[in-house]
Parts: structure tokens; sequence; C-alpha cells
């Protein structure tokens, strides 16, 4: 049985998340879908990239702080 949260009031079940596995086939997927998967990677190239970036400065600043001792 379904959760609550999980019910539409109107009858409609509620989509399950998109999801994407780097390599699997795209041949099953809408144009829709095709674009909800574009943004999903979109968005965690942007998350990994902020990861980057503050990572990269923790390191310039241990840099910094070891050069100068």
């Amino acid at each position: 049985m379904a959760d609550f949260d999980d019910v539409d009031p109107f009858g409609k079940p509620r989509k399950a998340p998109a999801t994407h596995e780097v390599g699997q086939s795209l041949d099953a997927l809408s144009v829709d879908e095709l674009n909800e998967r574009i943004e999903l990677l979109q968005g965690e190239i942007a998350r990994l990239k902020a990861a980057r970036a503050s990572k990269e400065a923790s390191k310039l600043a241990a840099d910094a702080f070891f050069k100068q001792g």
C-alpha cells in the first residue's frame, strides 16, 4: 500500500523522481524525460564543480599556510 504522501488526491499516482545511470539505454525515454535527465545532470555537474572549487580553495589555503612556516 502506498504512503499517504505518495498519493495525489485527484487519483493520479505521483511520478517517481528521475534518476539516471551513466551509460543506460535512452531508447525508451520520451523527449520530456530526456529534458528532465539533462536538467538533472546539469544540476549534478554544477554540484560537482562547486565541490571541486571548495576543495581547490582549501588546498590553496593549506599550501599558503605551510609555505609561510
